[in-house]
């Protein structure tokens, strides 16, 4: 059997990595691969790809477009690497290749998990360093910048007066769940 794993961390995920394009890519490699997906965001455990995992069976491959599609970490990558290899089953990342079970094989698998591993932790550094400098300056508010100015929150709060939420929300355009939140935010 082949299996094509999708993974997404956000909904807005970078170019090249969405939910489609990682379809597309398997596809068009293996066409016959059962597509598994799985979007999630932050540090949780990856349920649907774990379970993926333990029911493989020897002589299955697992398809994914790139190694960070594959794992987070170099540890982790080598964790899931050596049972799939240990039970026989293939690994194939596109950009990258088969993973081979040779001494030369997981040479290059580690050397390559390293690298992405350290590319991580690069972003993250630099993103970082910007938040510090954009702290420093004049008017830096954390989070998404508001959609809605207060005079339009005002005029929906005034609304609810006399109206529902979603009457409110029809009219206003404002969700109903912008509008709890600030009903919460003004009592």
């Amino acid at each position: 059997m082949i299996y094509g794993y999708c993974r997404v961390s956000t909904k807005g995920q970078l170019e090249g990595n969405s939910i489609e394009e990682q379809t597309n890519q398997i596809l068009d490699r293996y066409s016959n691969a059962e597509i598994i997906v799985e979007s999630f965001s932050g540090i949780k455990e990856r349920v649907i790809f774990n379970e993926l995992i333990a029911k493989m069976k020897e002589n299955d491959l697992l398809c994914v477009t790139k190694l960070d599609r594959f794992c987070r970490s170099a540890k982790e990558g080598l964790t899931y690497i050596d049972d799939l290899l240990n039970r026989n089953i293939r690994i194939h990342i596109l950009n990258m290749g088969l993973i081979e079970n040779s001494s030369m094989g997981r040479l290059i698998t580690t050397c390559l998990l390293a690298f992405a591993e350290f590319e991580r932790s690069q972003i993250i550094e630099r993103t970082q360093s910007g938040k510090a400098i954009a702290k420093t300056k004049d008017g830096f508010k954390e989070g998404r910048p508001r959609v809605y100015k207060d005079e339009q929150i005002n005029l929906a709060m005034n609304l609810l007066g006399n109206n529902s939420y979603k009457q409110v929300e029809k009219m206003t355009g404002i969700s109903k769940s912008t509008l709890i939140r600030a009903k919460k935010h003004c009592t």
